[in-house]
């Protein structure tokens, strides 16, 4: 069920029981909320007023709302037990306790709802649109890179040991997750000595006619020239899968078993290899800085707070083993209690991984039961959340407390420094107030060929990764090698898709002192560093006015006559020409960004041309996906014998019906009519 007038969604500042209880009577209730209505800013009590609107036709159930600005960009979500209850808190458009829910309630211009059967399942639907939609006023979980798994596939009759990033469509047990991937290799490699697994491609496999250097070594059994059966490949499989699925205690008594009668037998070289692969589990166990008796498999979670920044600490537990850690720095209202933004972060966290059934923490979340049955909802078995009071487990949470502190510590290092150095580039070029976010273009290509463009961005947390963006370039007219036409094409698409999203937000000193830098990232750049001089600067100045901006700082870097690093010539518009002095930070840091485009550019450009180099014919014809082209390049050996074969040839290739068959002979006829 939903309601709406305008459109759009945000987590909510945190107490659902917020308002009076008691609100049968509507009118008693509408007296009682505006009571303290003149006390209210004006823009407060405009936002308020849109908010009551929505509350007078809302019912008595569970459900999702979120908060809307003028432009139709969802500024909160939030859930509630009880929908009418919980929005009534807004309508005083008082005692809120916060500038910045006061000035979420004053840019609200709409509303939308979502009704739900429970409160667990609103919990649920709040954290998926939180993600989708990143509100400026939640608690946002900004690390969206994904975790490494281990992946035992089960679409071939020998089944593959491989390390799996992203969505997991591949059929196939997985295991993790793992906090990076070198802790998964680490792993892959034990495993391939402990149980022999093929961790080679199926391609790979299937054209195989002897065993590989991995064999000879001692790290695959090869079951692809058929040195071991399927049936015994078959074991080592289900041992290495109860190996990672908390049962390696019972896996390493049945191997010391094996070696142990295979010593009474007197079979020495037998009995050898079984030792061989316990001293392999061993590592997998033995080469962690935490390896706690009593937890078989958890994740552990601490958090610090300091200077309105907040950082959460997850280690990851699984059969016994340290599976790695990572650092989050999740964005939150500085005013926040720790264990309110806990409670957000978590139920992000696990809106797309496995949940384990123990989750130990630092801090007890806000709503802990109806966590605890969301996250048992979300994950099918069930799940406990627990703060230890003594014994090992409180050790191990007191330890990963100390890591997010230290992080936390090293963060707010980073970012002073950070700080120091827009603040100087503001100075040098003379901005009116420190960049939030610094955008650097490049091109990179080969006579033409190949030919890309790229954006790297920079702000307060150093390079924005996540915020790269490339661009092939599409136009036929240009010359080859027309530096100049690749990056107006690049700085128009850019821009205009800016201008088609909204226009450039004026800079809010007063949010952004309150926020401490810690709201959200502009899409908007406050700098445009091009490589070039003053024709460059006009040029692009040009460019952006045909789409309708002119407010955007740009400055050209040009290298001296030698190119040196060092000896860089900036140029601002309504400025002379000038440089920095040879030592200045400022000069070293707008070099890094520099550098960081020519890099991102050059990367991009290699791999758009290892594509083309690896391109097959066969990747052009409709309708023919990966296992169809597998097919055809099994049965035929290459794309141009495939070019080559006859209709009725094709027709005789395995897992190729007539239809199939005559698309690919059809498409290679017309290329060759």
């Amino acid at each position: 069920m939903m309601h709406s007038d305008d459109p759009s969604p945000g987590t909510v500042p945190a107490e659902d029981s917020a308002v009076d209880t008691g609100m049968a009577n509507t009118e008693a209730a509408d007296a009682e909320l505006w009571a303290d209505e003149a006390d209210a800013p004006v823009s407060v009590r405009a936002g308020a007023e849109v908010i009551r609107r929505f509350w007078k036709t809302l019912p008595h159930l569970p459900g999702v709302y979120r908060m809307i600005d003028a432009d139709g960009e969802v500024l909160y979500v939030g859930k509630a037990l009880d929908l009418k209850k919980r929005v009534a808190s807004y309508v005083r458009g008082i005692g809120h306790g916060g500038n910045r829910t006061m000035r979420m309630i004053a840019q609200t211009a709409a509303m939308e709802f979502i009704t739900t059967d429970t409160e667990t399942a609103a919990l649920l639907l709040e954290a998926n649109l939180i993600k989708q939609l990143r509100p400026r006023y939640n608690v946002l979980l900004r690390d969206d890179k994904s975790f490494p798994y281990i992946l035992l596939t089960g679409d071939h009759p020998a089944p593959q040991l491989v390390k799996h990033r992203g969505a997991r469509v591949r059929k196939g047990r997985y295991y993790g997750p793992f906090a990076d991937s070198g802790a998964v290799n680490r792993t892959i490699n034990a495993l391939q000595r402990a149980f022999l697994l093929r961790t080679c491609s199926d391609s790979y496999y299937e054209n195989r006619t002897r065993p590989c250097l991995l064999f000879q070594i001692k790290r695959c059994s090869a079951p692809c020239t058929g040195e071991i059966s399927l049936e015994d490949y078959a074991t080592l499989v289900k041992e290495a899968g109860d190996f990672l699925s908390s049962k390696s205690s019972a896996v390493k008594r049945r191997l010391a078993e094996e070696m142990q009668e295979a010593a009474e037998n007197l079979d020495y070289e037998r009995a050898a290899r079984y030792r061989d692969r316990l001293a392999a589990l061993s590592v997998v166990q033995g080469t962690q800085s935490i390896n706690p008796h009593s937890v078989e498999e958890a994740d552990v979670f601490a958090i610090a707070a300091e200077a309105g920044l907040f950082c959460v600490q997850v280690f990851f537990f699984r059969n016994g083993q340290n599976w790695g850690n990572r650092s989050y720095f999740p964005r939150a209202d500085r005013n926040l209690p720790p264990e309110e933004v806990l409670s957000a972060f978590l139920v992000q966290f696990y809106d797309d991984k496995p949940c384990p059934h123990l989750v130990l923490l630092s801090h007890t979340p806000t709503e802990h039961r109806l966590l605890e049955e969301a996250l048992s909802t979300s994950a099918g078995h069930a799940v406990e959340l627990a703060v230890p009071r003594r014994g090992e487990k409180r050790t191990l949470v007191a330890h990963v407390a100390q890591n997010a502190q230290e992080a936390l510590a090293r963060r707010l290092a980073d970012t002073a420094s950070q700080d120091k150095l827009l603040a100087a580039v503001a100075q040098a070029f003379g901005l009116t107030h420190p960049p939030r976010r610094i955008e650097v273009y490049d091109n990179s290509h080969i006579s033409g060929t190949n030919a890309v463009g790229a954006m790297i961005v920079a702000g307060r947390d150093g390079f924005m990764k996540t915020h790269y963006r490339t661009f092939n370039i599409r136009s036929t007219e240009l010359t080859p090698g027309d530096d100049f036409g690749m990056m107006k094409e690049v700085l128009q698409r850019r821009f205009s898709r800016l201008v088609k999203e909204g226009p450039r937000p004026a800079f809010d000193t007063a949010a952004e002192e309150e926020e401490g830098g810690n709201g959200a990232f502009p899409t908007w750049p406050d700098l445009l560093l091009i490589d070039g001089g003053q024709g460059q600067v006009a040029a692009v100045r040009a460019v952006l006015a045909e789409t309708g901006v002119s407010d955007v700082p740009v400055v050209g870097v040009a290298k001296g006559a030698d190119r040196d690093a060092g000896r860089e010539t900036f140029f601002v518009e309504g400025r002379v020409p000038f440089r920095l002095p040879p030592r200045d930070p400022t000069l070293y840091y707008v070099e890094r960004l520099r550098d960081e485009a020519h890099r991102f550019a050059i990367g991009t450009h290699r791999a758009k041309r290892k594509r083309e180099f690896t391109k097959s014919p066969l990747d052009e014809i409709p309708g023919i996906g990966p296992a169809r082209k597998r097919a055809l390049l099994l049965h035929f050996g290459t794309a141009k014998a495939v070019s080559q074969a006859s209709l009725e040839d094709l027709r005789g290739a395995p897992g190729i019906n007539a239809a199939t068959a005559k698309m690919v002979y059809g498409f290679f006829h017309e290329r060759e009519g």
